[in-house]
């Protein structure tokens, strides 16, 4: 059976061109470019390090192999033992092995030269995102039957399962890639008991099987699949599956086990203050925490293959998933090959978790102009390829919003999505229903995601008359509050994703006074903050009850009188100020409050279904200057 082994202790790293005595010895995961990739100026360092460990060798039997198995490392890797290459790998974001048993001694040396540096031929290269270099996932010591499950067929698990339903029974094959042997297969509840067996290949049948349901039941089953050899067993790997039906409908959105289920969530960069995107697996818990409280059913996976676990959380959760390659910005024909190996191992290797429902080929490919002939014949072929892999789930495309809607790229995948800014980048709220209107009415058979949208926000600004482009909390707050009735009135979406959950890392920004960020989140980079914004939503999609005032941190007010909102998903909201009951008004999960401030302080308290909320505001004589903004913001200094 196999053994699996960590080895992310005990590393050296030293930058190309030096030597091993010149280098750090620290543990995985880790990045060169924590903190130059998150402090503005485009500058971060975008070159080749060399990441050197000694190796001890497992005990290895005669019928067995060794791999050496990497889950993330960005973005391209030479792997040498011994000073010979052993293996190379291009893309950052992706599981890749390779078989060293005929190369590992006691005592080899293992080095892996990782390179995130410029080129124009692994994805991604311009994108409002740093790309972070390093090993920034496990790296793990495999010992293995040479008669076992592939671990050479692009990093998968090599058991590829599609469950179906089928009348309320639950029909599942389990594909096995082998090097030999006879695989078999069983299928067993969250209970541990066995409800299905027989033969990889085979269709097999689960009686009145439990759907996974989303969030509302993310019931998993666990497929175990061993390899017999000379009348024993010599491999085994598990994985849960979940039995669930899914459709997208133009007209009526997305349904789920033949109901009607809007897909309302968040987008999500995996990285983190100093750390980049070497998380640990307490970080994606957490960050999980976080879109379950906010209470969305479904994420985008931006935009790269995510961590493997994170999909696991998501099966957990019951959180919906468009999964995507980092096929992004500016198509560069000398990537294309780059692009399909990507597309195969996202594919390959998350293909059995039932959270995802889609595979996105591209995000706003348009952008940049040139190749547009090799663009679209690339799109064409790409499609394809998902098809070819994955008959289940069909194909996206997130559209840039200056692409047009008659654009050919735009009507090339199964369904789409279109990443609009309208109310940040140009003004006016309302756009958004015209453009949604306008494309319905254009596209009436096109199932249509509004798959980006958003405005920035830092928490330390603030305005009593917020405006475009001011990045106080109210202005993001105004475009959220906007944006939820706005889908309300188009129920034919059949998903939307805000832009982002979490502040993130772009170190060609310059914005909110704080360069090398994108401040559309609503939450801070650090997850210690929750905006104002967070709160809109969770008292549109939380069924758990809800009460929030908006502007705590917006306590120094001048003039007479101030708006105050409150957030709320619960029907009977009072607010009183200084102890006086308030008459205000109501707009979807909004409560709008007229307050008089007293001289010097005005308390306010809300309550409802038994909960509390508390303000305290100061009454100024002039606009404190720290709530205000007080350099140029360059919204879109990383596509320069």
């Amino acid at each position: 059976m196999r053994k699996m082994t960590r080895i992310n202790d005990g590393w050296t790293v030293y930058p190309d061109g030096k030597t091993p005595e010149d280098g750090t010895t620290l543990d995985l995961p880790y990045t060169w470019n924590g903190v130059d990739g998150q402090d503005g100026g485009g500058d971060y360092l975008r070159t080749a390090f060399n990441f050197e460990r000694v190796l001890d060798k497992p005990d290895v039997k005669p019928d067995e192999d060794v791999y050496l198995e990497f889950k993330g490392v960005n973005s391209s890797a030479d792997v040498y033992i011994d000073g010979e290459l052993v293996t190379h790998h291009d893309g950052g974001y992706s599981t890749f092995r390779v078989c060293v048993t005929e190369r590992i001694k006691q005592g080899s040396t293992l080095r892996v030269r990782v390179d995130n540096g410029k080129t124009e031929k692994v994805y991604p290269q311009t994108a409002d995102f740093t790309f972070y270099g390093g090993i920034y996932r496990d790296v793990n010591l495999i010992v293995v039957n040479k008669t076992r499950f592939d671990l050479d067929h692009f990093g998968s698990c090599g058991l590829k399962i599609t469950p179906t339903v089928e009348d309320g029974d639950g029909k599942i094959v389990a594909e096995a890639y082998v090097t030999g042997g006879e695989a078999t297969v069983t299928v067993s509840d969250a209970d541990g008991n066995v409800v299905a067996s027989g033969k990889s290949g085979e269709t097999l049948t689960v009686p009145d099987a439990r759907l996974w349901n989303g969030v509302v039941d993310p019931y998993l089953y666990t497929v175990r699949a061993e390899l017999t050899a000379g009348g024993k067993v010599v491999d085994a790997i598990e994985q849960r599956v979940g039995f669930r039906a899914f459709s997208f409908d133009p007209k009526k959105g997305f349904f789920l086990n033949g109901k009607s289920y809007p897909l309302r969530g968040v987008s999500r960069h995996q990285d983190r203050p100093n750390k980049g995107n070497a998380l640990s697996r307490a970080d994606h818990e957490e960050d999980m925490a976080i879109i379950k409280e906010i209470g969305a059913n479904t994420i985008r996976l931006a935009h790269y293959q995510h961590d493997d676990y994170f999909y696991d959380l998501c099966d957990e959760a019951g959180m919906i998933v468009w999964a995507e390659i980092p096929y992004i910005s500016r198509h560069m024909p000398d990537a294309n090959d780059n692009a399909t190996q990507q597309m195969r191992e996202l594919i390959c290797q998350q293909y059995n978790h039932p959270c995802i429902v889609t595979w996105g080929v591209s995000n706003e490919i348009t952008m940049h102009g040139k190749h547009r002939k090799d663009m679209l014949a690339y799109h064409r072929k790409l499609n394809d390829l998902v098809h070819e892999l994955d008959k289940t789930r069909p194909t996206v495309m997130a559209c840039f919003a200056m692409c047009g809607p008659a654009n050919k790229a735009a009507h090339i995948t199964d369904i789409v999505g279109w990443n609009l800014y309208l109310g940040w980048y140009v003004p006016g709220f309302f756009l958004n229903d015209l453009w949604l209107r306008l494309y319905h009415t254009m596209y009436k058979k096109s199932c249509l995601a509004f798959s980006e949208y958003g405005a920035e926000a830092m928490p330390n600004l603030h305005s009593k008359h917020p405006k475009r482009g001011d990045n106080s909390e109210e202005y993001q707050a105004n475009y959220h509050e906007y944006m939820l009735e706005c889908f309300e009135r188009h129920p034919y979406l059949w998903g939307t994703y805000v832009w982002n959950i979490f502040d993130f890392a772009a170190d060609a920004r310059n914005q909110g006074g704080e360069p090398g960020m994108n401040h559309k989140g609503l939450v801070t980079f650090d997850r210690k903050t929750r905006k104002d914004s967070f709160y809109v939503y969770k008292a549109y999609w939380s069924k758990e009850p809800v009460l929030h005032i908006a502007g705590k941190r917006f306590i120094n007010r001048t003039g007479g009188s101030t708006v105050v909102k409150v957030y709320s998903n619960l029907d009977d909201v009072t607010l009183t100020a200084n102890g006086v009951k308030l008459k205000g008004k109501k707009k979807g999960r909004v409560f709008i409050y007229k307050v008089k401030l007293a001289k010097g302080h005005t308390e306010l308290v809300a309550t409802a279904g038994g909960l509390t909320d508390s303000l305290t505001l100061n009454r100024v004589k002039k606009p404190d200057p720290d709530y205000k903004l007080h350099v140029r913001s360059e919204t879109q200094s990383w596509q320069k």
